[in-house]
This record gives structure tokens, C-alpha cells and sequence, in this order.
């Protein structure tokens, strides 16, 4: 069974035993590094019948970055967040549009180190075999735009793009 906005109206909470955030940085001697945050909320409210009636929220600790090195994890709380000063990574949509029956464009202002800038995620609702509602987006962000980088020399190791991946469980 196929399960369409329609028939999602209503309020969710994130499953974040089941949402994964993830991320994955070009890194020039490393190839790729992956990682994801690990502690997280969010809220979404779906309209089935005026989709851009609907809305999401997220906000996410930054000091539970985990790439699986402890020493880079420190390295990207630290120097490349801020967490200290800056604990929270936020995102709050300002528009929601429908491209098809199952995709949708969430635009909102994500906030990190401090810093607002608005984006568009596309999001795509997926069919699970237990018919729970989830969805997929992978987005690239640019780094600079919230200042996440260390010194000139990561400048020239890390790409400086850095795209999200993101797989979201939603439950009532």
C-alpha cells in the first residue's frame, strides 16, 4: 500500500530512535567522511488537503556530531561548530510546496554557529512495508555561509561543501 500526503493530516513527533541525520564531507586525503547527529527533535505538522499549510521544526545538539574518531569528533564540536557557545543547530520551515504525490520542498531558516540562512529541502515521502510514515532528502550545503571551518589549511583539505542526509521517522 501506498501511503500519500492525504492521508497523513495531522500532528508527528520525530522517532529519533529511527531518524538518522547524517552527513557526509569530502575530505582530500580521506576521501569521504561520514557522521550523523545523535540527539535531536523535531516536530511536523502535515496538512494532506493544503500542503503548504504544513510545517517542521527541528533542532539538533550540536556536541552529539559522530563520525566514529573520537579525536576529529572533539576537533568538529569545538573548532568547526562552536558547540560551546554554540549548542543548537536549528531548522524551521517558512513554506512548504508539493512537487508531485509524494515530493515536496520544505523551505525554512537553518541556523548554525548562530548563523541564518534559508533553505530548500526536498523531501520525499517513502512507502515503508509497515506503512510507518517516513521520509528521505539529501541536501548539499555550502560551510561558509555558517562559518563552520577551522583555519586556512581545513579550508584547503575539506570540501567546502557538506551534504545532508537525511532519513526521518515520524509517529504521532
Amino acid at each position: 500500500m501506498t501511503t500519500t500526503l492525504n492521508q497523513l493530516t495531522g500532528d508527528y513527533v520525530l522517532d529519533a530512535a529511527r531518524t538518522r541525520i547524517g552527513f557526509v564531507a569530502r575530505h582530500r586525503m580521506a576521501t569521504r567522511v561520514r557522521g550523523q547527529f545523535d540527539v535531536f527533535e523535531g516536530a511536523v505538522h502535515l496538512d494532506g488537503d493544503e500542503p503548504a499549510r504544513s510545517s517542521a521544526q527541528l533542532t539538533i545538539r550540536a556536541e552529539s556530531i559522530e563520525t566514529g574518531n573520537p579525536r576529529r569528533d572533539a576537533q568538529l564540536r569545538k573548532d568547526f561548530l562552536g558547540a560551546a557557545t554554540y549548542p543548537i543547530i536549528t531548522f524551521v520551515s517558512t513554506k512548504v510546496s508539493q512537487v508531485s504525490s509524494s515530493a515536496f520542498e520544505v523551505t525554512g531558516d537553518l541556523t548554525i554557529r548562530g548563523i541564518t540562512h534559508p533553505v530548500t529541502v526536498p523531501f520525499e515521502l517513502v512507502s515503508t512495508p509497515t506503512d510507518d510514515i517516513a521520509f528521505a532528502a539529501a541536501l548539499t550545503i555550502e560551510r561558509a555561509h555558517w562559518q563552520v571551518n577551522w583555519n586556512a589549511f581545513t579550508t584547503a583539505l575539506v570540501s567546502p561543501t557538506v551534504l545532508l542526509d537525511l532519513q526521518v521517522f515520524v509517529a504521532p
